[in-house]
């Protein structure tokens, strides 16, 4: 394949760019990009990366097919000795078993091949999720066969281990029988092996004596219609056995041990193997990476539309805040009664507006005569703010939940995260009244500070100082939450004329526009920090997000590493798939016998210069 660096460090950069959930989210049809990223990761770690990494190293053949297609009895007839066990029970192969030849063993017990199966040695049938490795000296060097699990098996681990061994494959010898080669689910397999330009051959078995040749007739027109013809195909006839463990006679399987003789002793059909089911799962690639990286693209999409949601949830509550600020519904009750305590008996307040000024001598005296009750009436207030807040917070929460529960990605984001997670989110944060408090606070504290700012000046410091910094800065509070800053005027008196009292005062000791600038420098920092605070909640919801989210940059990476790996193949030779595979020889006729039954492995030259096999196990039936 000649020098492969560069390929070989794109593909591991690839593989790095997929070592993540890439799907969180349930969008479009997210089982098939999850399946589609398994597959592709799978397929880099189990066949791109050590066969780019080790070219020369022993060809895998897997051996595949249909429930009843005969594979374990294939195996077992191929190398002569029972090595997979057959039987008529399904599933019959729960762990795969690969043989392969004592020079080869090493390889394979290595986790060069299939990394993420533990080996298991010895007798046995291996437990499911291992990879049983035997060896048998009937097996050529340069070669190993894997007996899969069924393809459709009735156990989904086992299909899906199938599929896993089929993409880690040089060579696939794919077995079917005469009563199911037109099934569906095998066509989709070998469409898969034509559209990654897999090394193939078929094994037609089970085919009854009348039917010999009619079957293989209309097996190769389906594969000549399915894009696969001249893919080599072998036949294996129906034969009684004496029991279901039996291997079949050597000449019923004569031909595909020549074959396969044949690819293992020639380098150079070993080299041509690799280079066509290589070119072609590189080639896949093409296209597999950019589907996957539109599918990224369309997390990031779904992951936008949720966070769009709490944006908009917790701008309801900010506007909801909004509205409380400027309705007066915060100068009733508790704040009202500590105003009017604040400020003496009604009959202040219905003189104040013929005199101002007769007004600001009272609330003097009474600031001056004896202590005002500021703590109770700043208390009430930041209690109102406070309740404000977090009422403004849970009907957020609330919103964003309803709206999240009712998006299939943000409903299964919460499934994810479990019913008591969920429960939480739909109320504000626990924190928050502790936050909340502390940011009112802090906000009466800037409110003091652009009392005490404006009253530096010099005509109005005596002023400010007749009534106190402390009550100033209420007064300037209470029009906050009772005036529009002098934007539009002095609203009508709310809670008994609070606002026209407010406002009046302050006028009278700051001058009117200094007042509306003081109000909406008030109201823009409560508003800010209240913000603040609703945005950290919101943060309960998007950090969810932020946890399963692919990080930024992922597809276009994925883009890049495509086209590198398309550039890196225009410097490897094209494979042809028809010329990859040396021609098979022509079947024998049931009873015909080519050469002593004493093993595969056994080759000697031929005039045409391929290599022939002198013998041969026996090939499946179960």
């Amino acid at each position: 394949m000649g020098d492969n660096d560069g390929l070989l460090e794109t593909l591991r950069e690839l593989r790095r760019h997929l070592d993540r959930e890439l799907f969180p989210l349930a969008i479009g049809d997210v089982a098939a990009d999850r399946r589609a990223l398994r597959e592709l990761t799978g397929q880099l770690d189990d066949y791109l990366i050590p066969r780019l990494s080790a070219i020369d190293a022993p060809l895998l053949a897997v051996v595949g097919g249909s429930t009843g297609a005969g594979k374990s009895t294939l195996v077992n007839s191929l190398v002569a000795e029972d090595v997979s066990e057959p039987g008529v029970l399904r599933p019959t192969t729960m762990a795969p078993t690969l043989v392969t030849s004592p020079v080869d063993r090493e390889w394979f017990t290595a986790q060069n091949v299939l990394p993420g199966l533990p080996r298991v040695t010895g007798s046995g049938r291996g437990e499911p999720g291992t990879l049983r490795v035997v060896t048998a000296a009937t097996v050529p060097p340069g070669l190993a066969l894997l007996d899969a699990p069924d393809i459709d098996s009735i156990v989904t681990a086992n299909r899906e281990l199938a599929a896993q061994l089929l993409a880690a494959a040089d060579l696939w010898l794919f077995t079917t029988t005469a009563a199911r080669y037109a099934d569906e689910v095998p066509w989709s397999f070998l469409r898969s092996a034509r559209e990654r330009s897999t090394a193939l051959a078929v094994v037609l078995s089970r085919v009854p004596p009348e039917a010999m040749g009619v079957v293989r007739k209309d097996l190769n027109r389906l594969l000549e219609a399915n894009g696969l013809g001249g893919t080599h195909l072998f036949e294996v006839p129906e034969l009684i056995l004496p029991d279901e463990n039996a291997r079949l006679p050597r000449q019923a399987v004569q031909p595909i041990a020549d074959w396969l003789v044949s690819i293992a002793a020639d380098s150079r059909s070993r080299a041509e193997v690799v280079r066509q089911t290589l070119s072609g799962a590189l080639e896949s690639l093409s296209t597999r990476v950019p589907a996957l990286a539109a599918a990224v693209d369309r997390q990031h999409t779904g992951a936008e539309e949720l966070r769009s949601m709490a944006d908009a949830a917790y701008a309801v509550g900010l506007a909801s805040f909004d509205e409380g600020m400027r309705d007066g519904s915060l100068l009733r009750g508790e704040v009202l009664a500590r105003w009017q305590d604040f400020i003496g008996t009604g009959d202040l307040m219905r003189s104040l507006e013929s005199r101002v000024g007769r007004f600001r001598d009272r609330v003097v005296a009474f600031v001056t005569g004896r202590p005002a009750p500021e703590s109770e009436l700043r208390t009430a207030l930041e209690s109102g703010v406070e309740a404000l807040i977090r009422a403004s917070a849970d009907g957020a929460a609330e919103r964003l939940l309803e709206s999240w529960s009712s998006h299939p990605s943000g409903r299964a984001l919460l499934e994810r995260e479990g019913v008591a997670v969920a429960g939480r989110l739909g109320r504000a944060a626990a924190d928050l009244p502790a936050r909340a408090e502390e940011a009112v606070r802090g906000w009466q504290s800037y409110v003091l500070d652009l009392v005490r700012e404006e009253g530096a000046d010099k005509r109005t410091t005596a002023r400010v100082t007749s009534f106190g910094l402390n009550g100033a800065g209420l007064l300037l509070m209470i029009a906050v939450f009772a005036s529009t800053g002098g934007l539009t005027g002095i609203e009508v008196g709310i809670a008994g004329g609070t606002s026209v009292l407010s406002q009046k005062v302050l006028e009278a000791v700051f001058g009117d526009q200094a007042v509306r600038d003081l109000t909406v420098k008030a109201r823009s920092d409560l508003r800010a920090r209240v913000a603040i605070l609703l945005g950290q909640d919101a943060d309960r919801f998007t950090d969810l997000l932020d946890a399963v989210q692919p990080p930024e940059g992922t597809a276009p990476a994925l883009r890049a590493t495509a086209d590198a790996i398309r550039e890196h193949l225009r410097e490897l030779p094209v494979a042809d798939r028809r010329a990859a595979l040396p021609a098979g020889p022509v079947p024998l006729a049931v009873g015909e016998s080519r050469r002593p039954p004493d093993g595969l492995p056994h080759v000697t030259g031929a005039p045409d210069g391929v290599p022939r096999a002198t013998g041969a196990g026996e090939a499946g039936q179960a």
